[in-house]
């Protein structure tokens, strides 16, 4: 019997953060980033074909059970957003730069990965007229939970 589609994706994630920094060792010109989101949210879309135009080899799958996925990833509730992005075993929550994206590849921190919560008006998928250069902030997730800034905008 198959599981049903919310669980399928959660395994989906929890495979692809053990999976993927294995599969980063290939030799690939752009990285693979795999986008979890609704299937509803067109701002989920902007920030994939952002991620594109930016040299990521983006994968788009939409799924009902975000917040599942969001907790099985370790993203904690003040650093959630719209959709959950996972990129050679690192979580990529929300409208994050791809340049905080790239820096987080080249670094490689012990951590979750990164998330700028909420949708700041101003982020990569968000762009909302009257707030361009409106600041904000990428954080870095720590796998205890905790936040620190990692750039501000």
């Amino acid at each position: 019997m198959p599981l049903p589609r919310p669980r399928r994706t959660a395994l989906a994630l929890a495979a692809g953060l053990l999976i993927a920094p294995l599969a980063a060792h290939a030799e690939s010109a752009a990285p693979a980033i795999e986008v979890y989101k609704s299937p509803s949210c067109g701002c989920c879309v902007v920030w994939a074909d952002y991620m594109r135009d930016n040299g990521f080899a983006v994968t788009e799958t939409d799924t009902e059970d975000l917040y599942g996925m969001k907790a099985l990833a370790g993203i904690p509730d003040d650093a959630a957003s719209c959709h959950t992005a996972v990129v050679d075993g690192y979580v990529i929550e929300g409208h994050v730069p791809a340049e905080d994206v790239r820096r987080l590849l080249e670094e490689k921190p012990q951590a979750v990965g990164l998330s700028v919560p909420g949708m700041p008006p101003s982020s990569p998928g968000m762009d909302v007229p009257g707030y361009e250069g409106a600041p904000f902030e990428t954080l870095l997730v720590q796998r205890d939970g905790s936040t620190s800034v990692y750039a501000r905008h």
